[in-house]
C-alpha cells in the first residue's frame, strides 16, 4: 500500500479543511441546533455554504456532479470534513445518506436511480434506512428481523416496528428491510416515498448525541403498500445488499469521527500550551504530556486502520474482518482521545465553552452505532476460531 496522498487529493483535503474552519465552525453556535439534531432549514443553510464553495456532494457519483471518490479518497476528505461535527452534513456525506447513496449506486435500477438517487446524490432530499427493531427484533443481529412484507397483487404490504431510525423525520424516502419468507436470511429491501401515513413516526428518541439530521425515531409501519417497482435489488437478497452498505458505511463513520477527535485534541493541546499550573505550563507536566502523546498515537493508529480497510475495499475485497477491526479500533481510540482532551481541559472541558463536551457525547454513542464493539469482537474471534484465515485482515 502506498501511503502517499496524491497532490490533487491533498489540495482538495486542504480546501475542505479550510472551508470547515472558516465557514462551518461558526454554525456550531447556531441556536437552531437542538438535542434532536439539525433542523431542515439549518441543513439547507449548511448545504448552501458548501454549494457556494463548490464542495457540496463532492463524494457523489460523477453522473450526478460528484467526483465518485474511491474509499481511500473518502478517508482523506471525510477526516478533514469531520473537524466540525457539522462538516459532513454541510458537504452532504453524513449518515445515513452517504451509505444510502452508495447502496443505491450499486443496486438501484435505472428508474430508481432517476427517482431516488439523483435527488439524494445532489443533496436535494434526505433519506433513511429502516432496519433496526425493538423488542428482540433486528439490531446487531439482523437475522432477528421481524418486519414482514406480504405479497399483495403486483406488490407487497409491509407491517412492523422500527427503532433508532436515523433521519426518518424529514426524509423524502426510506429503504426498508422486511422479511419476505420464512428462511432465516429471507429478507428484501424496499423503497418507500415519504411522508406516508402508513410509515408513522411514533416518536423521536431523546439521545445523548445531537448531530444527526432528524434525530433517531421509532417507526410504526402499518399496512404500507409498495409496488414491484419499489423492490431494491432482488427479492430475498436484502441481507446481501445490507453488507454492500454496512461495511463501507461503518468505515466512513470512523473517518468522520476521527476528524472530530483531532479537533478535540487540538483544543486540548492549545489549552495545555497556555494554561499555567503549579509554576509551569500545563503541557510541561509529565502526566499531561503523556496524555497528549497517547492522543497522537491513537489518532495515528486509527488513521492507519481506516486507510488499510479503505485500500482493501478499493481492491474489491469485502473487507469484512478489516472493517470490524477498524470499527472497534477507531471507536474506542477516538473515545479515548476525546476523553483525555476533556480531562486536560479540566472544568472547562465539561462546559459548552468548547466543542469537546459535545464531541464527547457524540463519540461515546459511536461505540454502539453500526455494531457494538462486543459484536465486532465476537465476529472477529469466531473467524479466528473457525480457521477462516484466508485474509486475516480482510
Amino acid at each position: 500500500m502506498d501511503f502517499t496522498v496524491p497532490q490533487a487529493l491533498a489540495e482538495l483535503r486542504d480546501r475542505v479543511g479550510a472551508f470547515v474552519r472558516k465557514d462551518i465552525i461558526p454554525f456550531e453556535k447556531d441556536a437552531r441546533w437542538s438535542g434532536h439534531g439539525i433542523p431542515e432549514d439549518m441543513r439547507r443553510d449548511l448545504n448552501e455554504a458548501a454549494r457556494m464553495a463548490g464542495l457540496l456532494a463532492v463524494n457523489s457519483p460523477e453522473e450526478f456532479g460528484g467526483k465518485g471518490f474511491s474509499h481511500f479518497e473518502q478517508a482523506v476528505v471525510f477526516e478533514a470534513a469531520g473537524y466540525s461535527i457539522l462538516g459532513p452534513i454541510a458537504l452532504h456525506f453524513h449518515a445515513p445518506d452517504e451509505g444510502n447513496i452508495h447502496l443505491l449506486d450499486v443496486v438501484a435500477t435505472p428508474a430508481q436511480r432517476k427517482k431516488y438517487l439523483a435527488r439524494l446524490a445532489t443533496g436535494e432530499v434526505r433519506s433513511c434506512f429502516a432496519m433496526t427493531e425493538p423488542d428482540g427484533g433486528a439490531g446487531a443481529d439482523p437475522l432477528l428481523l421481524k418486519t414482514r412484507a406480504t405479497p399483495d397483487g403486483n406488490g407487497f404490504v409491509i407491517n412492523g416496528r422500527k427503532t433508532l431510525i436515523t433521519g426518518a423525520e424529514g426524509a423524502a424516502f426510506a429503504i426498508i428491510m422486511a422479511r419476505t419468507g420464512d428462511g432465516p436470511a429471507d429478507c428484501t429491501m424496499f423503497l418507500a416515498d415519504l411522508p406516508n401515513p402508513a410509515f408513522k413516526i411514533a416518536r423521536v428518541l431523546g439521545t445523548m448525541d445531537s448531530s444527526f439530521m432528524g434525530g433517531h425515531a421509532v417507526i410504526d409501519i402499518e399496512n404500507l403498500r409498495v409496488s414491484g417497482d419499489d423492490i431494491l435489488g432482488e427479492i430475498g437478497k436484502g441481507f446481501q445488499y445490507a453488507q454492500v452498505r454496512l461495511a463501507p458505511a461503518r468505515l466512513t463513520h470512523c473517518m468522520r469521527w476521527l476528524g472530530s477527535a483531532i479537533r478535540a485534541h487540538d483544543i486540548a493541546t492549545e489549552y495545555a500550551r497556555h494554561r499555567s499550573s503549579f509554576g509551569k505550563k500545563l503541557g510541561e507536566h509529565q502526566g499531561v504530556s503523556f496524555m497528549l502523546a497517547d492522543n497522537a498515537m491513537d489518532i495515528h493508529v486509527s488513521r492507519l486502520a481506516i486507510w488499510h480497510c479503505a485500500w482493501l475495499l478499493d481492491q474489491g475485497d469485502k473487507a469484512t474482518t478489516a472493517s470490524s477491526m477498524a470499527k472497534v479500533i477507531c471507536s474506542e481510540a477516538i473515545f479515548r482521545v476525546v476523553d483525555r482532551s476533556m480531562q486536560i481541559l479540566g472544568g472547562l472541558g465539561v462546559t459548552d465553552d468548547t466543542m469537546v463536551e459535545r464531541i464527547f457525547r457524540e463519540v461515546r454513542a459511536f461505540r454502539i452505532y453500526d455494531g457494538p464493539s462486543e459484536v465486532h469482537r465476537h465476529s472477529i474471534g469466531r473467524r479466528i476460531f473457525t480457521g477462516d484465515r484466508k485474509k486475516p485482515a480482510g
